[in-house]
């Protein structure tokens, strides 16, 4: 079972109310197994809800976020734990060590950067935690058919796609990737 989910999402909530309904429903669900939330650290967009439900449902939360961003006031003060780091490098690093699997909610380019980091990772067995795609209101569609293109046109290999499990349901989603069998392995000497 995870301890731990790494959420990447937006530092804004999005045109749609579906979009802060699944960031609530992922906030819920992790405290409500016992599993701990690791995020940016920030207390603004779909980042802030699901940390937020997450406090209020009594779980266990831990942010990180680079000095910098810190100090443009948006690092969320009133989660379990914020740690502060020095640049972009470590945030991502520490937040994928702490990680037993990573959730990919609606965002913007920031949120794509961490998924294709930690699928990189994955396709070159850096580690073997699950990713999992949120695909609300069908906001990952374009992606999704984007990395299908890239297996027929030969450049991702189709055991590729295996990797990522893809879900609209964000509690179906979770408990594939519950399910999802991985060592919890990390080398973050290879990164």
């Amino acid at each position: 079972m995870l301890s731990s989910i790494c959420v990447y999402c937006g530092s804004a909530k999005g045109t749609n109310p579906a979009y802060q309904t699944s960031a609530e429903t992922v906030g819920k669900f992790l405290a409500d197994n016992k599993i701990r939330l690791v995020y940016g650290g920030g207390n603004v967009g779909l980042m802030g809800v699901v940390s937020d439900t997450a406090m209020t449902h009594g779980g266990e939360v831990i942010g990180i976020i680079p000095r910098f961003l810190l100090e443009r006031e948006v690092g969320h003060k009133e989660i379990s734990e914020l740690r502060v780091v020095e640049s972009m490098h470590e945030r991502k690093e520490m937040m994928a060590s702490l990680a037993d699997g990573f959730l990919v909610l609606s965002g913007g380019i920031g949120t794509l950067e961490e998924l294709f980091e930690v699928f990189t990772w994955r396709q070159l067995e850096l580690h073997q935690k699950p990713i999992g795609i949120l695909n609300i209101n069908g906001y990952y569609n374009f992606l999704i058919a984007f990395l299908e293109n890239a297996v027929s046109q030969g450049f991702l290999h189709e055991s590729a796609l295996e990797y990522v499990l893809i879900d609209t349901d964000a509690q179906s989603l979770l408990q594939k990737m519950l399910a999802y069998p991985s060592s919890l392995a990390f080398d973050k000497n290879k990164i």
